[in-house]
């Protein structure tokens, strides 16, 4: 039996890297998975639209999987990446990146590249999200926070870049008031973008790289697929 193509739906960036990168996290999964059809949607900001996508293989009769390419449950995933599904009973959403250890482990491979020591207790970490309104996502990102600050000796707080709060920049200031000599800002992006690219001025002494390239996260996003798979096939039949 054909499995379901695999949308993976990413929210969508102006910045030339970042759609470098999720284009690349695409074939990261077809070399994880030959065969596997894959295709892009995005939700916001470039084309094609996940609504359009889904509806378009839906029409030929193809069972889709759409893979969140966000690392938390928000806005996007439960409005709008389920509404382009509803309509469709070959369709189904899975669940986003996160949270997932392995994420944690690119973030701490960041973090080490960015010459933080997981073992100084006086370098406090930053983990910096979008936001969101919504205190699902939220929840999400401080229960990353919570796995990275399993291996790591200093204080894991988060920040977010609007909606949430502490913004980022408060967030880093708590962490000086707090005691730290260092705060390094550990980015919780895919891919650089506008929000990547306001954490320069987020007034610590270092920021991580985004989380991609790494082909850990094309295995997270692999069991996200799978993990619905099966009643996708099941529906088609």
């Amino acid at each position: 039996m054909t499995p379901p193509v695999l949308v993976a739906c990413a929210h969508g960036t102006r910045n030339p890297t970042g759609r470098r990168l999720i284009a690349e996290l695409a074939l990261a999964v077809q070399k994880l998975r030959p065969g596997l059809v894959t295709t892009a949607a995005f939700v916001d900001v470039q084309p094609p639209t996940v609504v359009d996508v889904v509806a378009g293989l839906a029409a030929e009769g193809r069972p889709t999987v759409v893979v969140p390419l966000l690392l938390s449950g928000g806005y996007h995933v439960h409005v709008d990446i389920a509404g382009a599904v509803a309509a469709h009973p070959t369709a189904v959403a899975a669940g986003p990146l996160g949270p997932d250890v392995r994420l944690v482990e690119v973030l701490h491979d960041r973090l080490l590249a960015a010459g933080a020591d997981p073992r100084d207790p006086l370098t406090a970490v930053v983990l910096a999200a979008a936001g969101s309104s919504d205190p699902r996502p939220v929840a999400d990102v401080e229960d990353t926070a919570d796995l990275l600050q399993r291996c790591w000796a200093g204080p894991v707080s988060t920040g977010y870049g609007s909606a949430a709060q502490p913004r980022v920049p408060d967030a880093v200031a708590l962490a000086r008031r707090g005691g730290a000599e260092r705060v390094v800002v550990a980015a919780y992006l895919l891919a650089p973008g506008h929000f990547a690219g306001r954490l320069a001025e987020s007034g610590a002494d270092a920021v991580t790289a985004p989380l991609l390239p790494d082909e850990r996260i094309a295995a997270v996003l692999l069991d996200r697929y799978d993990a619905v798979g099966t009643s996708t096939r099941t529906a088609a039949t």
